[in-house]
């Protein structure tokens, strides 16, 4: 293209801007004006353009508009941008003594919608991550059963699907935030959960084929890897809606979420999700083994300890703006941007307030709003510059509302590390910097 070219289509960009006087009020005015302003800008202004970082800005022609790019074997596998790098899992070192007994965190305020890609799924270990050949694992069913049996992964595979889009938290999720805001960032303040579309076979269709005794009431889940992880779970929650899942995202599933099987317990708390399944016993009382009464119990100011709190309450986060995504643009129009979740069901409402609590604005809800899924919020916002403390409180259709880190701290104490699930608070500074505070 010459620079004749160019010059022209500018001034047809710049024709076709609309008149201020035009321009909608409010945010599409905003977008609309200053936006269009811009591009016109740049255009009509090449050395400016230029002046501000690239060769590749119009009005020139970007390098890799003149070459060839990669063939379609290049990578048979894809994978992001490499412009990308930066969205990762990541995870907080002196948390834990190993890499293998330890967890990491997913990065969602780089995240969009409510799928979560696989590979930044967070990761919740007890003994490192199995290698393990589908080929050569079983799944056995035995203990109160009239038939013990064992199922090969074809087998599973062989029984009739089902997919559900489902969020999965670890009930440590926010844990360093019980006596105090900690870590400044939305990825570890509330990143131990993912949203994915597993799809299996029903757990209930399994334990049909084995025929459970009358008196058993609990089953007990067992992994393949290194800590043999197991939980009980009730015999209820087992026939109700648990999967028995092999593909995650449309695809088997990642290794470091449980390949080549794993249980999914929908809107229960992440532990009990067994990776790497590999038996499924049948009794009449809980097993009470060591990730049921040593961890995973709530310890409460008496001194006792809340056991088997399966469910995941109602939380959300705002995660735009938030500690790693500031207010960088100055005072104007900003979309506040969130996630919201609940182990009861769908959520029904999600409010904001930008004064501490004082006020709430009803949010958005993005469609499709599933139960026991990640559902997106969002809400238009005009900033003017001044100090803020944003909050989101989600209520669930259960009518459950998301209570604050003072109503929680009332009920249970600052002793548990599990199931924090309080409102969170985000103190946007007037240089567009924001910060993990609490209020009490």
């Amino acid at each position: 293209m010459a620079i004749d070219d160019r010059n022209e289509v500018a001034r047809h960009i710049v024709a076709m801007r609309p008149a201020a006087s035009s321009l909608q009020a409010g945010r599409r005015g905003f977008l609309a004006g200053g936006l269009a302003g811009a591009a016109a800008g740049a255009l009509l202004h090449p050395k400016l353009a230029l002046a501000k970082g690239g060769e590749n800005l119009p009005p020139n022609v970007p390098e890799w508009t003149k070459t060839l790019g990669s063939g379609v074997t290049e990578k048979q596998y894809g994978s992001p941008s490499a412009f990308e790098k930066h969205v990762v899992r990541r995870n907080v070192e002196w948390l834990t003594a190993t890499e293998q007994s330890s967890i990491n965190f997913t990065p969602l305020p780089d995240l969009d919608g409510i799928i979560t890609p696989s590979g930044v799924c967070f990761e919740r270990h007890h003994a490192g991550v199995p290698e393990i050949d589908p080929a050569q694992h079983r799944l056995v069913v035995h203990g109160m059963v009239d038939r013990p049996l064992i199922f090969t992964m074809d087998d599973l595979v062989r029984f009739p699907s089902v997919s559900r889009i489902l969020f999965l938290e670890c009930p440590a999720n926010g844990g360093m935030e019980w006596k105090g805001a900690q870590m400044d960032g939305c990825q570890f303040t509330h990143g131990m959960v993912h949203c994915c579309e597993w799809t299996g076979v029903k757990l209930s269709t399994l334990l049909q084929e084995a025929g459970v005794k009358a008196e058993a009431k609990w089953l007990l889940a067992e992994g393949a890897d290194g800590a043999a992880m197991t939980r009980s779970i009730p015999l209820q929650k087992a026939l109700d809606d648990c999967i028995v899942c092999y593909s995650q995202n449309g695809e088997r599933i990642r290794p470091e979420q449980g390949y080549p099987v794993r249980l999914m317990v929908p809107g229960w708390e992440g532990n009990v999700n067994v990776k790497w399944l590999r038996r499924l016993k049948l009794g009449d009382r809980p097993w009470q083994h060591r990730e049921e009464t040593s961890k995973y119990t709530d310890l409460m100011p008496d001194g006792k300890a809340r056991q088997f709190t399966f469910v995941m309450e109602a939380n959300s986060v705002i995660t735009a703006p938030c500690p790693e995504k500031p207010l960088k643009f100055g005072k104007g129009f900003y979309e506040i941007r969130g996630l919201a979740w609940s182990g009861r069901g769908r959520i029904k409402r999600v409010d904001v307030s930008m004064d501490g609590g004082n006020n709430w604005h009803v949010a958005q809800l993005q469609e499709p709003v599933l139960s026991k899924a990640l559902a997106r919020f969002r809400l238009p916002w005009t900033w003017d510059g001044a100090p803020t403390l944003l909050q989101s409180r989600a209520i669930d259709e259960s009518g459950y509302v998301q209570p604050t880190i003072e109503q929680l701290r009332k009920a249970r104490g600052v002793n548990s590390i599990y199931h924090k699930n309080a409102v969170q608070t985000w103190r946007i500074n007037a240089n567009g910097t924001v910060n993990n505070v609490q209020i009490l």
